[in-house]
């Protein structure tokens, strides 16, 4: 509103509408008898006292017609409007429902009809169906779905690798219930204002074709069938063609300027899962390792190009532990994640020698039963709490939804169960937040949502992926002490992923350190200070204490880390390390197990 009050634009297109919509209203009771009486002695008059913009071959009022005309006008472009709004949002849709194949046949189709003229599209359809008004609308509006169809498809692609959209592929939610519930909501502002520009659109379109002889036919009559009676002799009383052509201009100009301020108010200042791949190496199923809630075997997971983020990972979590992954930004932490909740985004490629969630190995069951077994004993809570819940529907929605999915209780004891996770997490007055959407909670609050989500089935496993990174100080504790006491409570195990090595020696009870796609050291959090790898030291090495000499710089770790491709056979860290050999660069060593449970990759600390 503040936008329309200062742009005269804004103002001129929101004053052109109203005027447009109450002529709409009240222009049929007022004008219609003498829009339609008949004077045999003023046919084809010019304009004159009796009849301001002249009479047509009938001797009818030409600027009566014109507003009697409004409400046909209007209605039909607003038809033609809801048409191709609908029609273009379900076909940009489709590619999200179906499979990937059929998908882009979808995709490519909409491409074909946009590089079609829009006009010639609404006439051709117009012909088949049949001229008229029904046949004009029809045409106008699928010439107008195409473009919604693009608008949908592009909207719904932006979004769909958002936290709330990974975490309800991971629930195995359906592709139908994903797109109603999670994706439209989320982009029906833009289709909305882009209606409003499109109303212009077809108003224009639909004189355009009653202009031509293919829209209403007489005895109704719409601003383009005006402008067709009147051109005919439009030399000899050039102001029979005033009215309509300057209705059809004002109102189009109106619901353009409108609907262009609204998508600039919106705008403001500024502003699938993976196919699995076979790992590099398969060895021996083995037996199950007891009270194992994830065991976790060469884990692989590959994309086109030869880029691979994750390679031949092993990792194991027991009931009331918590496991620290470790490690830089990019060395395939996240991504493991993914892997093990099988929402590795496309075109990835996840493949493992096992998998065992719960004891049961994932590959072995079929997609309903995989579906059944990580929605009700995974729990995974990611970085950013903000994009982890959907700010369209309020919290307790949100945290329900896992409930009637996957547990079959009703709203009334989904939404008491909500409000019984959120108090776990120490969230004041539940019964209040449930009510709330994520916008009105702060991101410690909105932390603690998403992992009562998790709490909201029976997880046997928590994944927290970078859960404390965009907290403060004094959030972060809170979060981390919210974590270990729902492991406490539910000894259920939990995979506990940060960059942080501080947060990790402190809150996990074993710690795996990740470089470059493979972990190069295990060992449990009490043993931190003797960790033997080069990195897992100079991390270590690299945290300031109360004992660090302030006079001299903080320690760092020279270079960089190799990108996913360019990973060599040799040690990673090679490059970057002070005890590298020949051979450190040109063997890699193998994770191996040295004492108590310390297992190490480097040939130097053996």
């Amino acid at each position: 509103m503040r936008r329309l009050s200062r742009n005269p634009a804004s103002l001129l297109g929101a004053a052109l509408v109203v005027v447009m919509i109450l002529l709409a209203l009240v222009g049929p009771p007022i004008w219609e008898q003498a829009a339609t009486r008949i004077d045999p002695a003023q046919i084809n008059k010019g304009a004159s006292g009796g009849h301001l913009l002249g009479t047509d071959a009938l001797g009818r009022d030409l600027l009566a017609r014109t507003l009697v005309a409004t409400r046909l006008t209007l209605g039909l472009a607003f038809l033609a409007t809801v048409i191709g709004t609908v029609c273009g949002v379900v076909l940009g849709a489709l590619p999200s429902l179906l499979p990937r194949k059929a998908g882009r046949v979808v995709v490519a189709a909409v491409d074909i009809l946009i590089a079609f003229p829009a006009l010639l599209l609404a006439m051709f359809t117009a012909v088949v169906t049949g001229l008229g008004a029904q046949g004009a609308v029809l045409g106008i509006g699928v010439a107008l779905a195409p473009t919604f169809a693009r608008l949908t498809h592009t909207l719904t692609a932006s979004i769909a690798g958002a936290d709330y959209i990974a975490a309800a592929r991971m629930l195995q939610v359906p592709r139908r219930r994903i797109l109603v519930r999670h994706i439209l909501p989320n982009i029906a502002e833009p289709l909305i204002l882009n209606a409003a520009q499109s109303m212009g659109s077809a108003l224009l379109g639909l004189s355009a074709m009653s202009f031509l002889g293919m829209g209403v036919q007489a005895p109704s009559y719409d601003w383009g069938r005006l402008l067709n009676e009147a051109f005919g002799h439009v030399y000899v009383t050039p102001s029979a063609v005033v009215a309509p052509a300057t209705a059809v201009a004002l109102a189009g100009l109106g619901f353009m300027l409108l609907g262009d301020t609204f998508a600039k108010a919106a705008a403001g200042p500024g502003d699938p899962v993976g196919k699995r791949v076979a790992p590099e190496t398969a060895p021996a199923q083995g037996t199950p390792v007891p009270d194992a809630v994830l065991e976790v075997r060469d884990l692989t997971v590959a994309f086109p190009g030869g880029v691979t983020p994750v390679r031949q990972l092993s990792l194991t979590v027991r009931e009331g532990e918590i496991v620290g992954l470790v490690g830089e930004s990019g060395s395939g932490k996240s991504m493991t994640a993914a892997a093990i909740g099988q929402i590795v985004p496309y075109p990835g490629l996840a493949g493992s020698a096992r998998t065992r969630l719960c004891g049961t190995e994932l590959d072995g069951l079929t997609d309903a039963e995989r579906r059944k077994l990580l929605g009700s004993s995974l729990a995974m809570v990611f970085q950013d709490p903000t994009s982890s819940l959907n700010p369209a529907l309020r919290v307790g929605s949100q945290l329900a939804e896992v409930a009637t999915l996957h547990g079959g209780a009703t709203r009334a004891e989904a939404r008491a169960r909500a409000v019984e996770r959120l108090a776990r997490v120490h969230i004041k007055h539940p019964a209040q937040v449930v009510r709330q959407y994520p916008h009105e909670l702060s991101g410690g609050m909105r932390q603690r949502a998403v992992i009562a989500m998790g709490l909201m089935g029976t997880p046997r496993l928590i994944i927290a992926d970078e859960p404390t990174t965009a907290l403060d100080v004094t959030v972060q504790r809170e979060v981390i002490k919210v974590l270990r006491e729902v492991v406490d409570d539910t000894r259920a195990g939990a995979l506990f992923i940060s960059h942080d090595i501080a947060v990790v020696s402190e809150l996990c009870d074993r710690i795996a350190v990740m470089y470059a796609g493979r972990i190069v050291e295990e060992l449990a959090a009490d043993t931190l200070h003797d960790a033997r790898h080069p990195y897992t030291q100079a991390l270590i090495g690299s945290l300031p204490d109360m004992d660090t000499d302030r006079s001299r710089p903080l320690t760092t770790i020279p270079g960089r880390q190799p990108s996913p491709g360019d990973v060599g056979e040799g040690c990673s860290f090679a490059d970057r390390c002070a005890l590298a050999t020949a051979r450190c660069r040109t063997s890699r060593p193998e994770l191996v197990t040295t004492f108590n449970g310390h297992a190490v990759a480097c040939w130097e600390a053996r």
